[in-house]
């Protein structure tokens, strides 16, 4: 009979989806909304649910089901909606209707009319359910008297695992998801500092009473949170967040008192903290010394260095101002605009802020479009990264791919030069396996507001008003990242030395591993 009931047991992957609603931009006062499946539903009659549908063979992968099923159920849109939280995919058994259930959880966030969104009022529910209510997140309870289908905690809790962290703990997490998804102008590396700095926190305002497997879950839980939210900046966040969670669980398994435990677990991370600090110091010299090897000899005669690049960079600007000085050489630095947020502007400025007379440079601002004209006999480009792929493939600031095309175009001979941590390099996987990331069309229309003819109706028709002049859609898309295959790329110039492609693959498997490790069973 066992047997045979096993063999009843249909498996059905499914995407939840909890739309939250934050009072005033805060995430510490986020209400979540709850669906009350209707009496038409074949299972779960009646109960408050996230929006759930099955993953089908025509969806791309659960994301889509997500966006699609929200869609079908509440007539809300992508317009109206920003990634909040991905939470950690699970699978259950309900053996009195015959299911087993993968579950994909996701929490997204319910933009207002002023960002473009419908809000509240959009939500326009179909037969699949009978009606909808706020709660705090907190206030939601795996009871039966609350009314919820099974597993609801669980599920909830895997997008907002301050479910589980205490109220203050679950604050510094909150408030710290909230600065790294929210941060557009910080580098992957001051991000990643910030992630860590979270970590810690967390740790130390943790119910540290009792510190077992289940503290050190859901600091694990937490942890992932940290490396999800800003995925385009994962690459520098989990490798940072994995060496510190190395570091925890060093102490997390010796025999000392919970309070000894946590004075060491984030004294521990203070010290990975103050470590980080020396990353560029390491980078500049390595720099300069590739330059000293590669490209001084090769413009033997040539006074001066031909330097592209764009956006802002610390690590850049550091490594470029080192070099002049230490290689005696006048440097012509042509730098990008960077739209839309103008961060090669802000890079021109450091610059000019930080000359003293010891290194002798030249600064030309271009505007992204005439990046051909900037690339005219360059001796080298310069360029950061986001994220590296365990090929080599470099993800940077939009602009980056065709700054090198046209390199390649005008000036065949130039060195592409990538800076970077380690820390930025991926987990295995393809550079199309990477998430893009799209940001506020508004970041590119406010530039455009007394300035640009036909601003204003382009402003009309993204925020849908269907009267007046204008007729048809219209979308602005704002990416921040692209790829740059490795193919053209020279040098890759690290806080661990010159790097080769083979290295790469080799740190991404250990970051691979690591995560297999801490979150795989979570």
């Amino acid at each position: 009979m066992a047997s045979n009931e096993k063999r009843d047991i249909k498996k059905r992957s499914v995407a939840g989806s909890f739309l939250f609603k934050l009072l005033d931009g805060d995430e510490k006062q986020a209400q979540v909304a709850l669906f009350k499946r209707s009496g038409k539903v074949s299972t779960y009659q009646h109960k408050y649910a996230p929006i759930s549908g099955s993953v089908e063979t025509y969806d791309a992968n659960p994301m889509a089901t997500a966006l699609r099923e929200i869609n079908e159920e509440t007539g809300l849109t992508l317009s109206s909606l920003e990634l909040l939280r991905v939470g950690k995919p699970y699978t259950f058994t309900d053996e009195s209707i015959g299911r087993e259930w993968t579950i994909n959880p996701f929490g997204f966030r319910l933009k207002d009319k002023t960002e473009g969104g419908k809000g509240e009022e959009g939500i326009t529910i179909d037969w699949e359910h009978e009606g909808f209510d706020w709660f705090d997140p907190l206030d939601v309870k795996d009871l039966e008297e609350f009314g919820g289908v099974p597993k609801l905690v669980n599920s909830l809790r895997r997008v907002w695992p301050e479910y589980d962290l205490g109220l203050s703990a679950g604050r510094v997490l909150t408030s710290g998801l909230q600065k790294l998804r929210n941060d557009h102008e910080s580098g992957a590396r001051q991000l990643a500092q910030e992630a860590v700095s979270t970590l810690k926190n967390l740790i130390a305002e943790m119910d540290s009473d009792v510190i077992d497997d289940t503290w050190w879950a859901n600091v694990r839980m937490a942890a992932w949170h940290i490396c999800k939210t800003r995925e385009s900046m994962g690459a520098a966040i989990t490798s940072a967040i994995v060496k510190a969670l190395d570091r925890v669980e060093a102490v997390f398994v010796q025999d000392l008192s919970s309070p000894e435990k946590v004075r060491q677990m984030t004294e521990a991370i203070e010290d990975q903290l103050k470590q980080r600090q020396s990353t560029t110091d390491r980078i500049r010299n390595a720099f300069v010394e590739y330059l000293r090897q590669n490209i001084t000899q090769a413009i033997a005669g040539k006074k001066t260095i031909s330097v592209l690049t764009l956006s802002s960079s610390s690590t850049i600007s550091a490594c470029l101002l080192q070099a002049a000085t230490d290689l005696g050489v006048s440097l012509d630095l042509r730098i990008l605009e960077s739209r839309p947020l103008y961060e090669g502007v802000t890079l021109a400025s450091k610059f000019l802020e930080a000359r003293d007379g010891s290194a002798d440079l030249t600064v030309t601002l271009f505007t992204d479009a005439s990046v051909t004209l900037a690339a005219e006999a360059v001796d080298i480009v310069v360029l950061g990264a986001d994220r590296i792929s365990s090929a080599g493939d470099v993800s940077n600031k939009i602009g980056s791919l065709p700054t090198v095309l046209c390199q390649r175009h005008v000036a065949p001979d130039a060195k592409v030069i990538i800076l970077s941590e380690t820390e930025k390099i991926a987990s295995p996987g393809l550079m199309d396996e990477h998430s893009a990331e799209e940001n506020s069309p508004a970041e590119l229309t406010r530039t455009w507001k007394g300035s640009v003819k036909g601003a204003e109706a382009i402003e009309v028709a993204l925020g849908g008003v269907e009267s007046g002049p204008t007729q048809g859609k219209i979308r602005v898309r704002n990416a921040y990242f692209e790829w740059i295959p490795a193919r053209f790329v020279h040098a890759y110039v690290t806080d661990e030395g010159l790097w080769f492609v083979e290295d790469i693959t080799k740190r991404s498997n250990w970051i691979g591993d690591e995560m297999d490790r801490f979150f795989k069973c979570l």
